[in-house]
């Protein structure tokens, strides 16, 4: 096949922005506001839902991590009064996530910081003419329309 090579390129390419991402993120949200990655994607999530909270499975569908990880991601920030857990009133056995209200300052602090390293490690990828994907995970043209894969 010979779009073979450029599927693995793409495939390697879009790898190495995701760990350029995920380490500055990393870094500059544990240096200045005390949160890895995957705890501000949490309290990041639980500040754009209904109530500000979701049942954990939710969450983990949401944030794309293991159920181990997002219990030690949940545990820490419960640890640091950031969320809350409950028990679903409904049918007892699921769990509620929580953001508190010490939890909804540290991510109207953090995002600025989150929304900035994005900013500067992906840049805009139209200026640079690089294809990209959308929300979906879609392919996108140079102009951000949908790309044709077929």
């Amino acid at each position: 096949m010979s779009e073979e090579p450029g599927v693995v390129e793409t495939w390697r390419a879009l790898a190495q922005r995701y760990h350029d991402a995920s380490c500055a993120l990393e870094r500059e949200l544990q240096e200045r506001h005390g949160l890895g990655m995957s705890e501000f994607e949490v309290i990041d999530r639980l500040a754009g839902a209904a109530e500000a909270k979701l049942r954990m499975q939710e969450l983990g569908e949401q944030v794309h991590l293991s159920q181990s990880a997002l219990s030690r991601a949940v545990a820490r920030l419960e640890r640091d009064g950031l969320v809350c857990r409950a028990l679903c009133e409904q049918d007892r056995r699921g769990v509620f996530v929580a953001l508190t209200e010490a939890g909804r300052h540290r991510q109207e602090a953090a995002r600025p910081t989150q929304r900035a390293v994005l900013s500067e490690v992906l840049g805009d990828p139209d200026l640079r003419g690089e294809t990209h994907l959308d929300s979906k995970g879609s392919p996108l043209g140079i102009a951000g329309q949908r790309a044709s894969v077929a």
